[in-house]
C-alpha cells in the first residue's frame, strides 16, 4: 500500500513493521525516492526527546564504551485458540483485498482481526510486532545507518497448542563490529497461574546498554543511567513519541524528507533486523538446550537469556524434551546486497521475499 501511495503521488505514514520482507522494504524506499514522496515509518520513539538525549550522551562517550546491549519485549499474550476446520470470513470483509499479495488461504484461527500477527502468511510475530520499536531505539542511540553483520536466533512456540505459528519465546544474538546485541522476545507469564510478566534488570520492555563506566536503561516511559555501583546519574524523560505524526505533517509542509524523524529507509533497516531474526529461526532445526547455549557461547548475556527462557517455559508446564526449541544457523548479512552469504545463504535467501499473488504483486521496478 505504501508503494501504491507513492505511485499515486501521495505521501505516506507506515506503521511498523514497515514491510513483510526485506525485499519489499527496499522497494518501499525505492518508490519513495523515485516519486519524491515523504514517507514516515511509525517507529514513534524516534520523536521521543528522552531517546534522542540518551543517543547524544552515549555517542559522546558519557558512560564510556558500550560493551553490549540487551533489547527486550516481555509482553504477556494468550493463546489464540485452535480450530480444525476453516472459519467463516466476516461478511463485511473483502477477503481477496484483505489478503493482498499474501496467499488467499482458508481462515484457520478463531479471531479474524489482530491474530494474523502470529501466522507467517500475514504476520511477523512479536519480533516484527514490538521488536521494531526497541530495535530501532538501538540503531538510533548508536547512530547506525546500517544493520549488524550477523544474527543467530533460537526459540519456539511453546506451552500453547494453537493455530499460531510464530515463536512466543524468541531470542536473537546480533553482532556488528564486535558489539553484541541480544534481542529477547517473550509472551509467556513468569510462571503458570500468574498474570505477571518476566523481567530483565527490572524491565518488562526496553533496552539496557551496559557501558564501561555505567549503564543506561530506557524504554517508551523514559530512562535512567547509573554508575557502576548502581547510583542513579541522569534521568531521561519521555513524551512517548506522541509528536511523531505531527513531525510527518511538518515534513509534508516543508517538502523535505530530511525533516522526518523516521524516514522510510530508517524504518526499513530496523525492520530488516526483525526479518533477519525471523529468518534464522525459520530455517532452523530442533536442538537441545546445550546446543543452543553452545551456539551463543561467545556472549554470557545470550547464554543467560537462553537459561531464563528455558526456566520460564518449564515454569509454565512446557516439556522441552517432548518439543525442543528451534536453533537457527548463524547468518552472515551483506548490507549492500541486502542478502545472506555463507553456507546457509541458499535457504535463507528464499525468505528475503515471499511469493506474491499476481494481481497484487510488487514489481521489480516500482
Amino acid at each position: 500500500m505504501a508503494i501504491m501511495a507513492c505511485q499515486a503521488g501521495k505521501h505516506a505514514y507506515v506503521q511498523k513493521p514497515v514491510s513483510h520482507s526485506i525485499w519489499e522494504g527496499r522497494k518501499m524506499v525505492e518508490a519513495a525516492r523515485r516519486y519524491d514522496r515523504i514517507v514516515q515509518a511509525g517507529t514513534q520513539h524516534r520523536s521521543d526527546p528522552g531517546v534522542a538525549e540518551a543517543a547524544a550522551d552515549i555517542q559522546a562517550g558519557k558512560y564510556g564504551k558500550v560493551l553490549w546491549v540487551h533489547c527486550l519485549v516481555l509482553n504477556l499474550r494468550e493463546s489464540i485458540g485452535k480450530v480444525s476446520v476453516p472459519q467463516s470470513i466476516p461478511s463485511h470483509i473483502d477477503y481477496d483485498l484483505w489478503c493482498g499479495p499474501a496467499p488467499k488461504t482458508p481462515l484457520m484461527r478463531e479471531s479474524f482481526h489482530y491474530d494474523w500477527h502470529w501466522q507467517w502468511n500475514w504476520g511477523d510475530g512479536e519480533m516484527g510486532n514490538w521488536g521494531p520499536h526497541y530495535i530501532d531505539d538501538v540503531r538510533h542511540i548508536f547512530g547506525w545507518d546500517d544493520v549488524p553483520q550477523s544474527v543467530i536466533a533460537a526459540g519456539g512456540r511453546r506451552v500453547w497448542d494453537d493455530n499460531g505459528e510464530t515463536p512466543n519465546m524468541h531470542v536473537a544474538l546480533f553482532q556488528r563490529d564486535g558489539l553484541k546485541l541480544v534481542v529477547d522476545i517473550r509472551n509467556l507469564p513468569r510462571q503458570t497461574g500468574t498474570t505477571e510478566a518476566a523481567t530483565y534488570m527490572g524491565l518488562e520492555h526496553g533496552n539496557v546498554f551496559m557501558c564501561e563506566d555505567g549503564m543506561v536503561k530506557i524504554n517508551l516511559e523514559g530512562g535512567q543511567s547509573y554508575d557502576p555501583d548502581g547510583t542513579p546519574i541522569k534521568e531521561y524523560k519521555s513524551n512517548r513519541g506522541f509528536v511523531h505524526e505531527a513531525n510527518f505533517i511538518e515534513a509534508i509542509r516543508s517538502g523535505q524528507r530530511s525533516d522526518l524523524n523516521a524516514e522510510i529507509e530508517i524504518g526499513h533497516l530496523s525492520t530488516t533486523m526483525c526479518h533477519m531474526a525471523n529468518i534464522s529461526y525459520r530455517v532452523g532445526q530442533q536442538a537441545t538446550v546445550d546446543e543452543i547455549e553452545q551456539s551463543m557461547r561467545e556472549h554470557d548475556d545470550a547464554q543467560e537469556t537462553i537459561r531464563d527462557i528455558v526456566g520460564q517455559i518449564e515454569a509454565n508446564g512446557g516439556d522441552l524434551a517432548a518439543t525442543p526449541l528451534v536453533l537457527g544457523p548463524r547468518l552472515e548479512f551483506d548490507l549492500e546486497a541486502e542478502n545472506f552469504s555463507g553456507p546457509h545463504a541458499a535457504n535463507s535467501n528464499r525468505l528475503l521475499s515471499y511469493e506474491m499473488r499476481k494481481s497484487y504483486a510488487v514489481s521489480d521496478v516500482v
